[in-house]
């Protein structure tokens, strides 16, 4: 065993050990993340790693072409190749995500960050969750997010939301201008600032938005992503953008109605 390679036990018995052979990539300037994730899986499913350091560029390719292989890290167990990080994931059973699967797990996680800061801040301000605020809070703070999100990439959100939003097929500019209206209605919004100004911007996306869902979803039954968390989600559209439209229609319903009272 060369200088390089090292030998890192789990806590298992000595009896009941499991040798895993782990090739990966450990440069000076740059350490191969799936390399890492991969030694830490074999423990995590009790396998002693015999970790072999791939530490030059030369030692890398030399490695590729010896075991045919056109990546690192390379996992080897009881003599045969499992592969890369996501082979050895598969080995052990887990699930993979497949190639233009949709997922929800974006809203999730905006709802529900966006729900324990508006908590946070209620129990803070008034001293309970459960306040008229709060839920304020919990939209504004979901619009804000998820403008952000779409912010990061405005070419590719507009070309998504070009596909099924009404107003945007006709006005292309409305496309990207959109992520920037409705940032700017839910910080107005959070803090009850120019309500002349972000209550016709809400009333005014959401009620093209939740159209323009309503008529592709349910009307034309197309079956596309959305573009609510911007470019990179694989949110399917449907039942959560027509929430989103019809949460912010009623935020401006809400403000509206508070300034009449």
């Amino acid at each position: 065993m060369n200088e390089q390679t090292r030998i890192d036990r789990p806590n298992v018995r000595q009896t009941d050990a499991k040798t895993a052979t782990l090739y990966r990539m450990v440069m000076e300037k740059h350490v191969c993340p799936y390399g890492v994730k991969s030694k830490w899986l074999l423990e995590r499913n009790g396998y002693a790693v015999e970790d072999h350091y791939l530490t030059t560029r030369e030692e890398t390719d030399a490695f590729k072409r010896k075991h045919d292989v056109a990546t690192t890290p390379q996992t080897f167990i009881d003599g045969k190749r499992i592969g890369g990080y996501d082979a050895l994931r598969e080995f052990f059973g887990e699930r993979l995500p497949q190639q233009g699967e949709t997922s929800y797990r974006p809203v999730i996680a905006v709802f529900g960050v966006a729900l324990g800061l508006a908590v946070a801040l209620s129990v803070w301000s008034f001293g309970s969750p459960f306040t008229i605020r709060a839920a304020e809070w919990f939209v504004a703070f979901s619009m804000a997010m998820l403008a952000m999100l779409k912010l990061q990439d405005v070419e590719t959100f507009s070309s998504m939301f070009i596909g099924y939003d009404l107003l945007a097929r006709r006005s292309v500019p409305y496309a990207y201008a959109y992520p920037f209206l409705e940032a700017a209605a839910a910080i107005l919004m959070a803090g009850h600032l120019l309500p002349w100004l972000s209550i016709p911007i809400a009333l005014f996306i959401g009620t093209i938005g939740a159209a323009s869902v309503f008529y592709a979803v349910y009307i034309q039954k197309r079956e596309i992503k959305c573009a609510c968390v911007g470019g990179s989600g694989s949110v399917p559209l449907g039942f959560v953008s027509l929430t989103e439209n019809l949460a912010m229609m009623a935020m401006g319903l809400w403000m509206l109605l508070r300034l009449a009272i």
